[in-house]
């Protein structure tokens, strides 16, 4: 095997892979980088058996040559010192050997790296998603609704369902939820040109992996769902997950159909408020605020520690609908929540201090985020 590649595209697809790659696996091989060379291309292959990704380097893309002097074959590649030596070649042109005792050869300029190659053949082989059902998100669309619900799911393993993002398509409407049982995050985007309807729950890791190595691009991502495996697939790069298995809870009963009072705010000056206030909370187990609101447009927020001292800090808000309020929080999952919002102006709806408030745009009904209050005595 043997073939002549540039740098630039080789790391930029080895960084994307090596998402995939674990150091701890009962999988000796997997700490691998599989490599399999043909004339019309390379692709690199990285999996930990719960997450497998591929990225396909065309021989030549919009009249550019990418990979010459090709000789066909695979082979498996330890992934760590393969990614350190490729990011620090000298050149930008790369030359790799692979002899046939498996010995791989690496070549920029004057520099000459010789490692130990795997035979590819016991790399193990990664399951395919065949199934007719497939649709298709715009790629920026699928990020936000990663980014604004992903970082609600559960650390903890004693529930493992919810360490997953719940993905629901019905009437032409895709879903995303997650939640630890003290919050909950949601986000809807319509989908056209399906009639396919899914539920299924797939693990907030993936989800996370899946969101640094899409581009910000105008590209589809093609989504195919079977039993067990989900599928993100673009031009050059294919993203495999294992579902969770198990019942997701039903979420949608700890919405509040109705509220008490309703502040509509400004979410930058509301993030930076209740980050000041969380600084003199932090030594509380939750970093717990207090948001105190009357009738005359100003709410209140304050951060106490028996220890250090307090703090408190008026805010003029857009206005205020309905009864006076007494509650507290988690600073921290309230500022998840409003930079998740992404948008300028915001509502927060309670139906009183111990119950659950969801906090929305002020003109989007397809984001929700959901707080349970902390009880302070």
């Amino acid at each position: 095997m043997k073939f002549t590649i540039q740098r630039d595209p080789l790391i930029a697809s080895i960084q994307d892979v090596a998402k995939a790659i674990s150091p701890r696996t009962a999988i000796p091989i997997l700490t691998g980088m599989k490599l399999d060379v043909r004339q019309h291309g390379v692709t690199l292959t990285g999996s930990d058996s719960d997450i497998s990704i591929e990225s396909f380097i065309p021989a030549e893309e919009n009249g550019i040559v990418q990979v010459e002097n090709i000789e066909e074959g695979s082979i498996v590649i330890q992934s760590k010192y393969f990614t350190e030596i490729v990011r620090k070649l000298p050149e930008q042109t790369v030359e790799i050997d692979v002899d046939d005792s498996l010995k791989v050869t690496i070549r920029s300029g004057k520099a000459v790296f010789n490692l130990n190659g795997q035979d590819a053949s016991e790399y193990p082989q990664l399951p395919k998603v065949e199934t007719d059902d497939s649709f298709s998100v715009d790629t920026t669309l699928l990020k936000h609704l990663i980014k604004q619900t992903v970082f609600a799911v559960s650390t903890m393993e004693t529930r493992p369902i919810l360490t997953g993002i719940k993905c629901q398509m019905a009437n032409n409407v895709l879903n995303f939820t997650a939640t630890d049982s003290y919050r909950l995050a949601s986000r809807e985007i319509p989908v056209d040109h399906t009639s396919l309807e899914f539920t299924c729950v797939v693990p907030g890791k993936s989800m996370n992996e899946l969101h640094k190595i899409l581009d910000d691009s105008e590209e589809n991502v093609e989504i195919s769902i079977t039993k067990n495996q989900i599928l993100f697939r673009t031009k050059h790069l294919s993203f495999l997950s294992r579902l969770l298995e198990g019942n997701y809870p039903e979420t949608s009963r700890l919405i509040p159909d109705d509220s008490k009072t309703v502040i509509h705010a400004k979410t930058k000056q509301l993030i930076q408020t209740v980050d000041r206030a969380s600084l003199l909370a932090r030594t509380n187990d939750n970093s717990v605020v207090k948001l105190v609101a009357d009738q005359d447009g100003f709410i209140e927020i304050s951060g106490y520690s028996q220890d250090i001292g307090e703090v408190s800090e008026e805010v003029q808000v857009s206005g205020i609908d309905g009864e006076s309020l007494n509650i507290s929080f988690s600073s921290a999952y309230m500022l998840e929540a409003l930079k998740a919002i992404d948008a300028e102006d915001i509502k927060i709806e309670f139906t009183g201090a111990m119950r659950p408030f969801i906090i929305r745009p002020e003109n989007d009904q397809s984001v929700l985020q959901l707080i349970v209050p902390v009880r302070t005595f």
